[in-house]
């Protein structure tokens, strides 16, 4: 199987690093070889968070070049757009709609770009746009955001759900489990 690519984008404290932590896991469960890379920015200060996870038969490198990833999994939609130049030609962004102003909107310096998700779509790029923050909450905190969007890009693997269901178990504290299974499944079937 030749090498897929994942990128998974945020702002630091979105629980972004749990999400890859948590693919890579069920990658390998079922038998890729895989390689994460985590990459910080000022992740406690709200800054960009990129982690690279790259599966298939053989995997030589943890990093993803311009142009090579298949997926964007963002969390926040600037992320989205930021990240968008990393994207393959047919490749698949999934985001949260939630919008996080960065300094440069806080301080006054810039502006928050309109219509992000149209923008992304004009780009040529298949756009899967959902309030992830709001199921989060229906599933009872807004912390599981990162479950939405695992739950939704899980359409896009041919995988069982009981292999995602017990990659989330391996990952995520016995008394959060429920509420992370609620958000999953509310990402799947938004």
């Amino acid at each position: 199987m030749e090498t897929k690519n994942i990128m998974i984008v945020g702002v630091g404290g979105q629980g972004s690093l749990l999400a890859s932590k948590m693919l890579g896991h069920l990658l390998l469960s079922e038998g890729y070889d895989v390689k994460v890379s985590e990459v910080h920015g000022m992740s406690q200060r709200g800054g960009s968070v990129v982690t690279y996870v790259r599966y298939g038969s053989k995997v030589s490198s943890p990093v993803i070049d311009k142009g090579e990833a298949d997926y964007i999994v963002s969390f926040e939609l600037l992320e989205a757009a930021r990240w968008l130049p990393f994207l393959k030609k047919d490749g698949q962004i999934v985001t949260n709609i939630q919008q996080i102003d960065p300094m440069p909107v806080i301080t006054g310096a810039a502006v928050y770009p309109e219509d992000l998700v149209a923008k992304l779509k004009n780009s040529g790029a298949k756009v899967d746009a959902l309030d992830c923050l709001k199921l989060a909450e229906e599933a009872g905190s807004a912390k599981a955001v990162n479950l939405v969007l695992m739950g939704r890009l899980s359409h896009y693997f041919d995988l069982p759900e009981e292999a995602w269901m017990r990659s989330l178990e391996a990952n995520v504290p016995a008394k959060f489990l429920e509420l992370n299974k609620k958000a999953f499944e509310l990402g799947k079937n938004a």
